[in-house]
Order: C-alpha cells, then sequence, then structure tokens
C-alpha cells in the first residue's frame, strides 16, 4: 500500500480512520500509564514463586459470583468496586507483604493495583491475563467461596 492509497483511504472514510486514531493513541497512552506507574506483571509461573517463596498474598479483584466460580487457591476476594484497603481485614494487615493482584483477564487488577500502591503498599504485582492465563497455563482453580 502506498502512501497516496493510505490517504485515498483516509479522506473515503474519516470518521472510521479517526476512530482509528483515536483507539491507537489511547492504547498507547494507556500501556504508557501503566509502564511508568511502577507496577510490574507477572506471568502465572511467576505468581506460584512469589507465593511458595515469599508467601505472596493472591488479591482477587473479580466481582463475588466470579469469584466463585473459579479463583485462585489461598486467594482472597475484594472485589474492584469494594477495594477498601484499610478496611478490608485481611488487606490492611499486609502492607508490608508482596501482593499479587488478579482479575479475570489482567485489565481490572490494573486499576487495583494502583490503588494498592496509593494506600501504601509497596510491593505490589499484577498476574499478566488475570485467572484466564492461570488456567492456560493448567493450573488449579477452586470454585466456591
Amino acid at each position: 500500500m502506498s502512501w497516496d492509497q493510505l490517504a485515498a483511504f483516509v479522506q473515503s472514510t474519516p470518521l472510521l480512520s479517526l476512530a482509528f486514531a483515536g483507539l491507537t493513541v489511547a492504547l498507547i497512552v494507556s500501556e504508557l500509564r501503566y509502564r511508568l506507574s511502577g507496577i510490574r506483571g507477572l506471568s502465572p509461573a511467576e505468581a506460584t514463586l512469589m507465593m511458595n517463596r515469599e508467601d505472596a498474598l493472591l488479591v482477587d479483584v473479580s466481582p463475588a459470583a466470579d469469584f466463585a466460580k473459579a479463583h485462585i487457591p489461598g486467594s482472597v476476594s475484594a472485589p474492584l468496586a469494594e477495594l477498601a484497603p484499610d478496611r478490608h481485614k485481611v488487606l490492611s494487615k499486609a502492607k508490608e507483604r508482596p501482593v499479587v493482584v488478579v482479575c479475570r483477564a489482567g485489565i481490572s487488577a490494573r486499576t487495583a493495583a494502583g490503588l494498592l500502591k496509593k494506600a501504601g503498599f509497596s510491593r505490589v504485582w499484577v498476574l499478566e491475563g488475570g485467572i484466564a492465563a492461570w488456567r492456560q497455563a493448567d493450573l488449579p482453580v477452586a470454585r466456591g467461596r
């Protein structure tokens, strides 16, 4: 595709081109904010090592109904909509402990990790890909509360 063809396409479909440009910019800004936040992502294998070696706390920020359907064994439910680190009985005692935040696909966990950082948690990570990546790695899941 030449530049002339690209220019002709943009002129013939201005709304589609504008939407594409807007989404591209939004994606780049979102990724930059995440990378600059200091919150690192972990693979399921890295999260497992952290759980075993450093007694990391897994915090699942999925809605309670999703948590009941499937969650990582040993994880604590703290739905994002209700996340209040200072009032949660497990979280309020874990500010110095490593915390791995989990959600269904890894998106909401980024928001929750940012909230935990602002609340004074010094060691916060996100499980990249969420419970979906955990399952894809063929790791165990629990059901119920």
